[in-house]
């Protein structure tokens, strides 16, 4: 039988610490941990934060009253990272430490790459968006300039986060000193960082996703006017459907899940204040779509939706029918970098227990991190007498607040 060293306890304890410590994007996120033991597929509910009016100049609340309704997002517990090692006779003469290196550190990386890539999958439902397809941020003032585009449209500026790709990274990097930590081992988000520049705590890595964007030709328009919503139909999907027409006719793929359009005569305001920003409101389109024949129609689902009033107004107004649109994420058919600038309540990542049958024959060790929740199990092959180690990672992520995010493309 196995020695101590191998007990699902410490085995699971260690796994969680090491996949943590890989976690770049990972590390920006809110989080919703529970001991809650949940199925494959199964969805949490997460509440997004409110945004009030309140009263100006009145003390006098007597026939003044904001409803709380919240929005609440739907997050599919739908990803896992599962693997299985057989722990042999070579294993158990390794001490603790060595065997960790050998076998459970690889298996860290492996899920937290994992749980980095479905973080940066998400990021074609963030709308605001700066930078020039096809060119780098290369200077401070690039990101200095985004920071001030995220103060425009009211997000917080404590904890703002950027990360970029290793080439924006690089080109950054001579004009700033990295954050350099001696003295002992470094996590992935310190070995990752170019520390504080614009307004950010940046960072570079691999995990930046690559937009390509749709076809994008002809000469697109809005077809219609007072295509607007109230908060209470969008609040929440954060989305509406918006028609328009003058593209180029029956193309599949028009647009893309991902591109960024602006509408003339149509500005995004400040939150609090309702002013507007004096930039046009940048759309994203959640949701691939085709152009239809004659007229080159198409339906496209955006975010944000456009209010026009109340606490949740996201513009100065609906757009006028036959109002330009203009796509911003490039050049038909070609990938672009999308960097994520991201206050840490735009995307959540939740996280649970593998819901492992009573009746399986395992011995299991649930253990919660800061970040994600893991399981080590295991069980003998009465067989062979293998000692066999199953290692379970549950979890599931969307944008909690794409109000809070900004792309930059490169």
């Amino acid at each position: 039988m196995a020695n101590s060293f191998y007990t699902p306890t410490q085995v699971a304890q260690e796994f969680v610490h090491l996949l943590e410590q890989e976690l770049v994007l990972g590390s920006a996120v809110g989080v919703d941990l529970s001991d809650e033991f949940k199925m494959n597929g199964s969805t949490v509910y997460v509440r997004r934060q409110m945004q009030y009016l309140g009263q100006d100049n009145n003390i006098d609340l007597t026939s003044y009253t904001e409803d709380v309704t919240e929005g609440t997002v739907a997050v599919s517990m739908n990803k896992t990272w599962s693997n299985k090692v057989s722990v042999g006779a070579l294993d158990r003469s390794l001490s603790f430490d060595r065997w960790s290196e050998q076998v459970i550190l690889p298996m860290a990386r492996r899920a937290a790459e994992k749980i980095e890539t479905s973080i940066a999958a998400l990021y074609s439902k963030f709308y605001h968006f700066t930078g020039t397809p096809g060119t780098a941020p290369s200077t401070v003032l690039e990101l200095a300039e985004a920071g001030a585009y995220m103060t425009d449209v009211g997000i917080p500026v404590g904890g703002r986060l950027g990360f970029l790709s290793p080439t924006t990274g690089a080109k950054i990097s001579s004009a700033v000193a990295a954050l350099n930590v001696q003295g002992r081992n470094k996590t992935a988000l310190e070995k990752a960082s170019l520390g504080m520049i614009g307004g950010f705590d940046n960072y570079t890595t691999a995990f930046i996703p690559t937009h390509t964007v749709g076809v994008a030709t002809g000469t697109p328009l809005v077809n219609g006017a007072s295509q607007s919503v109230t908060y209470a139909t969008a609040k929440n999907t954060w989305s509406q459907t918006l028609n328009t027409d003058g593209w180029t006719n029956s193309t599949t793929g028009i647009l893309k899940a991902g591109d960024v359009f602006t509408i003339a005569g149509v500005n995004s305001v400040h939150p609090g204040t309702k002013a507007s920003t004096g930039r046009l409101q940048t759309f994203t389109v959640l949701a691939d779509a085709d152009s239809g024949a004659a007229t080159g129609p198409a339906a496209l689902t955006i975010s944000p939706p456009i209010i026009i009033s109340g606490a949740f107004q996201t513009v100065t107004a609906a757009p006028a029918d036959n109002a330009a649109i203009t796509v911003k994420t490039g050049t038909g058919g070609t990938g672009y970098k999308q960097g994520l600038l991201l206050d840490p309540m735009a995307i959540t990542l939740v996280s649970r227990p593998l819901d492992i049958p009573a009746n399986a024959g395992l011995k299991t060790s649930t253990k919660r991190g800061n970040k994600v929740v893991v399981s080590v199990s295991e069980w003998v092959d009465g067989n062979t007498l293998a000692q066999n180690m199953r290692f379970d990672v549950l979890w599931g992520n969307e944008v909690l607040d794409p109000r809070r995010g900004l792309r930059q493309t490169s």
